[in-house]
């Protein structure tokens, strides 16, 4: 577990043309290296890398492939394959026959279900047209045109009235329904007239299909050959099945073989090359380069240069936590990734956000649902097509599916500790259901004001503290002194008005009531000189308010558990009241109270300790140190599934840790 990002260093390398590839494939099978254009410098002795001949073979087959694989349905691939050379793939890729007769079938099947979309469509409008008696083909004519129309009676009564008199227009109702069913001709000067009026009078107009029979002729016509479209879709999708039960083991291998090389190819502009020699250089995680320098080494019999590049760059960041951890990430992300040479603040956040969250919360009910609500998002929505449209496009407008899942495994512990903290208060939705069934009488919450108080005036203290501590550490290793006095400062002040608070509150502010004051007095006048001195007049002034409102800050944890406290109590009271009336009015009123109004507010204790926790650590906490902006640490390579390493077998590569892509 680590407070600051993996710390990473450039290297370069220099090797023989001859061991270029083999040298990109440890790059990118071991995925620990970030490669770099080669800097100015070595470039100045050497030329750009334009790579071996074959790279436009390797790119027309990879676009071959990837068209095949989008193609054949996946089977079970079996054992991974083994290529030892891009001549070798590229000769088995011409080995692969079935591209014209997989191409072939591909556009036969779209056009197939073009047609199937098309016709489902006609036949949907026939049916709605079926109260016309006569030929289709009457209403295909030069001089005419025919549209199918649907409205409400309202709408249509008004849209009849609006046609142009001057246009000999025909009007053909269909039978009496809630939705009007109408059929309109009209010559072809009038279309012009006749499509502005549906936009502003709430009708919906169709032209009608050029068919030559009956409806019900044309309907008969139209569903045999949906059966016939559907038949020959299938027999297509046989084919392509049996093709894929034969090819798709190679044709995945071969196809993802290509993919690699065309990553090479990728990060070969990126490489100096003379005509014997070729040179790269890369950002490695310290941990890594003396793996990657002995099988480096190793791959090419000792014949590669491996040495550390000096620079000033800032080096890109890879966070480092364990798999709990790991899912606060998210939030940190979303706030700005920190730079590599500084804190990783995604530890403190993991334990600061679920107690924040919980305190917030604190009532079983609420976060038993939201518990529940978080399980569903983990296991992919099921059945959310039973939720209404708006709800659904509801919660895809917030974010990615990716993204709701990773909040949702955030707030865990949050509703654990909520659900333990109302347990405690002996709050379920607002109520005290433990008293009713076990006689459990919780604290008083009125009571308990100011003992909360005091703990969220605590917790702003030790946050703001760590704030200042960690920026303190930060500015030491970059060397400003100057600064370490500013953020030591803001530590002594910072304990020096919340005791020196805590002492007016108590009415002990003089030294005879309570000698120690004498030290919180000292604190005060340290703290402000040295922040004075480390910020200067005015950023040491701002910085005094900003110690101040940041503690006080957090008594914002009592303020959102008693609205939602509160919020509840209401909802019960009225609801409940209405329900013991004992009307039947009374109770369905009460109840559509109660079941809106704790809806609401789930959905409230969702935001508000969500919001307001995240923003507490993200802005008084760090704001101490946190600069952000860092870029994200993007290692040459991917895993493999249907290849083996040319690499591996014999003196297969050696085991280590290997690097995680963000978003894998």
């Amino acid at each position: 577990m680590a407070l600051r990002p993996v710390r990473m260093a450039k290297v370069g390398l220099l090797g023989l043309k001859e061991d270029e590839e083999r040298t990109l494939t440890v790059l990118h099978d071991l995925r620990v290296a970030q490669v770099e254009p080669l800097s100015s410098e070595a470039m100045a002795e050497l030329g750009p890398e334009r790579g071996p001949e074959t790279l436009r073979q390797v790119g027309d087959e990879t676009l071959r492939f990837r068209g095949l694989l989008s193609a054949l349905p996946s089977v079970r691939a079996g054992a991974p394959r083994r290529f030892n050379s891009v001549a070798e793939i590229l000769a088995v890729a011409k080995t692969v026959p079935v591209d014209a007769e997989v191409g072939e079938l591909k556009r036969e099947d779209d056009r197939l279900a073009t047609e199937e979309k098309a016709t489902a469509a006609t036949a949907q409008l026939l049916e709605r047209l079926s109260f016309y008696p006569d030929r289709l083909e009457f209403l295909d004519s030069r001089s005419f045109l025919a549209f199918y129309g649907e409205a409400s009676p309202e709408d249509y009564t008004t849209f009849a009235a609006a046609l142009p008199a001057e246009d000999v227009v025909q009007l053909l109702l269909g039978p009496s329904e809630e939705t009007v069913r109408f059929l309109v001709l009209l010559p072809t000067g009038g279309t012009e007239t006749l499509s502005r009026l549906p936009q502003s009078r709430g009708v919906r107009l169709a032209a009608v299909p050029r068919l030559t029979g009956t409806v019900a002729e044309e309907l008969a016509r139209l569903r045999a050959r949906d059966v016939e479209t559907v038949r020959r879709r299938r027999e297509i999708a046989a084919r392509l099945s049996a093709i894929s039960q034969e090819w798709y083991p190679l044709v995945s291998a071969v196809g993802e073989a290509l993919e690699i090389e065309n990553r090479k190819a990728e990060v070969v502009s990126k490489l100096g090359a003379s005509r014997s020699a070729f040179a790269l250089e890369a950002w490695v995680p310290e941990r890594d380069i003396a793996r990657l320098e002995t099988v480096v080494e190793r791959e090419s019999g000792g014949r590669t240069f491996f040495y550390r590049v000096p620079t000033t760059e800032e080096p890109p960041t890879m966070m480092s936590n364990p798999r709990g951890v790991r899912r606060f990430e998210f939030f940190v992300r979303f706030y700005s990734i920190p730079q590599a040479t500084e804190w990783d603040p995604t530890l403190v956040f993991a334990i600061a956000f679920p107690i924040f969250f919980g305190f917030m919360l604190s009532d079983w009910g609420y976060g038993l649902v939201i518990l529940l609500i978080s399980l569903w998002m983990i296991a992919g929505f099921p059945a959310a097509r039973y939720l209404p449209k708006f709800g659904r496009n509801f919660v895809k407008m917030i974010m990615g599916p990716r993204g709701m899942q990773q909040l949702a495994y955030a707030l865990l512990p949050g509703c654990a500790i909520a659900i333990g903290l109302g347990l405690y208060a002996n709050e379920f939705f607002g109520y005290p259901l433990l008293t009713v069934l076990f006689g459990y009488s919780g604290p008083v919450l009125s009571k308990t004001v100011p003992t909360y108080l005091l703990f969220a005036g605590f917790v702003g203290l030790g946050m703001v503290v760590l704030g200042f501590f960690m920026g303190a550490l930060k500015e030491y290793f970059h060397h400003h002194p100057r600064g370490v006095v500013a953020k030591s400062g803001g530590i002594l002040f910072a304990v020096g008005v919340a005791f020196f608070g805590l002492a007016v509150i108590h009415r002990a502010t003089s030294v005879s009531a309570d000698p120690i004051i004498v030290v919180w007095y000292v604190c005060l006048g340290v703290g402000l000189a040295m922040l004075l001195f480390g910020e200067g007049l005015q950023m040491g002034m701002m910085g005094l308010i900003e110690v101040v409102s940041h503690i006080l800050s957090y008594t914002r944890l009592v303020g959102i558990l008693l609205a939602s406290a509160i919020l509840a109590l209401v909802i019960n009271t009225i609801g409940g009241g209405l329900v013991l009336g004992g009307t039947v009015v009374g109770v369905v009123a009460g109840l559509v109270i109660i079941i809106i109004g704790q809806s609401f507010n789930v959905i409230i204790g969702v935001f508000e300790p969500g919001i307001q926790g995240a923003r507490l650590i993200f802005v008084e906490y760090f704001s101490k140190f946190y600069t952000g902006n860092g870029k994200v640490f993007r290692p040459f390579g991917a895993p493999r599934t249907h290849t083996i390493s040319s690499l591996e077998g014999e003196g297969a590569l050696p085991a280590g840790p290997i690097v995680r892509i963000p978003g894998e």
